[in-house]
């Protein structure tokens, strides 16, 4: 059997074509045409205020941190079990980082313990969307509203999903129910640019500042619409703006989102009905996805008994030439911030640090291929 990756970036076969259409337009620097054709596109599909690309999604969550006016000594709260980006962006700003643990069936934010950890000092709260599975919006939006806390929303795994809510039925897209939300585009997430992010804005408060933030802590964004008739330095700020071949690239993937999309969600739907028996045994759980919850398919995962257990069961896949992946270490526990951590111990967030395991899924990978890794959990565990 040919070697299977844990991740394969897949391309429409019209990324070289816009790249090649950027070049000649002879506009490579941020803000060119397919930089605001993107912003246009994932504005009116999603239902943002306003949107801007970025080089990562870690640039668009250090905008929000920026955009939230975090100081010195502020506290945010954040789950334990995501990536360091999440928390770092706040960091930068001077705040302190209030660990939230994960729920109990689902790496996402427990929502029924986070009010139990604001203080006079809380300024935000900021929910992973972890495997782009909603976490419980309607509490946490509540939760913010009555204690004037900023929602931000951590959509990086997240692109095209959505929060169905259970008092009116609605989907909401996900990064449109916070004030500030950011997106990844890396090559290993659904859409894809190498690197590359969006920040989304929903509150018009935020508008004209993000602007500025993202030109550097110019106004030079309201120069070239005309609106002054000179731009200076008038805000803090940094090179948040991608070139224009990241978005002539990512453009190629927008055009082709829904292909993307159906494909990755019959790959998923093969693991599940598949493996399914082996979970219903008691050998491993399933991904839990809640009634409010969409599946985006930007991951599949198991969570197994016990850290050893999935130390072998990697081990064997690798050598059936499987490369299946653990995932985040706990921030709590992290040798940068862990003499800062408020609180006691994290416990669900600790086991799916240990126990949580990532298989293969990208565009291309064959049903023969899915079939073939089932084959070899079911070797592993029933052999």
């Amino acid at each position: 059997m040919e070697k299977i990756p844990f991740n394969k970036p897949f391309l429409t076969g019209d990324e070289t074509k816009y790249i090649e259409q950027a070049v000649k337009n002879g506009k490579l620097s941020g803000n060119g045409e397919f930089t605001q054709r993107c912003q246009k596109w994932y504005r009116e599909r999603y239902g943002f205020k306003k949107t801007l690309l970025t080089t990562s999604c870690t640039d668009a969550l250090e905008m929000c941190a920026m955009l939230a006016d975090i100081k010195p000594g502020d506290e945010v709260i954040i789950p334990s079990y995501t990536f360091v980006s999440t928390a770092l962006a706040f960091v930068r700003e001077g705040a302190k980082i209030i660990f939230a643990d994960s729920q109990e069936d689902n790496p996402n934010i427990d929502a029924s313990k986070v009010e139990q950890l604001i203080t006079e000092r809380t300024k935000a709260i900021v929910p992973v969307h972890y495997a782009g599975v909603a976490c419980d919006m309607n509490e946490l939006r509540r939760i913010a509203r009555k204690h004037n806390l900023l929602l931000i929303e951590d959509a990086a795994q997240a692109v095209d999903s959505h929060y169905i809510n259970p008092e009116t039925g609605k989907k909401e897209p996900l990064g449109t129910i916070g004030e500030l939300s950011a997106f990844s585009f890396h090559e290993t997430k659904n859409i894809i640019a190498g690197e590359g992010g969006l920040l989304g804005i929903n509150d018009e408060q935020f508008i004209r500042r993000s602007e500025i933030i993202w030109e550097k802590g110019t106004n030079r964004a309201e120069f070239f619409r005309g609106e002054v008739n000179k731009y200076g330095w008038v805000d803090c700020g940094s090179s948040f703006l991608p070139s224009e071949v990241i978005a002539a690239f990512l453009w190629a993937q927008f055009e082709h989102i829904d292909t993307i999309q159906s494909r990755r969600k019959e790959i998923w739907d093969i693991y599940h009905k598949n493996i399914a028996p082996l979970a219903q045994e008691g050998y491993f759980k399933m991904p839990q996805i809640p009634a409010y919850a969409e599946n985006n398919a930007h991951m599949f995962y198991i969570v197994c008994n016990s850290l050893e257990e999935r130390t072998a069961l990697i081990k064997h896949l690798k050598e059936n030439n499987i490369l299946a992946v653990s995932h985040y270490l706990s921030l709590h526990k992290s040798e940068f911030y862990k003499d800062s951590h408020w609180g006691g111990e994290l416990p669900n967030c600790d086991r799916f640090a240990d126990t949580l395991l990532r298989l293969p899924l990208y565009y291309e990978l064959s049903n023969e291929n899915i079939y073939y890794i089932c084959e070899c959990i079911y070797k592993f565990f029933k052999p």
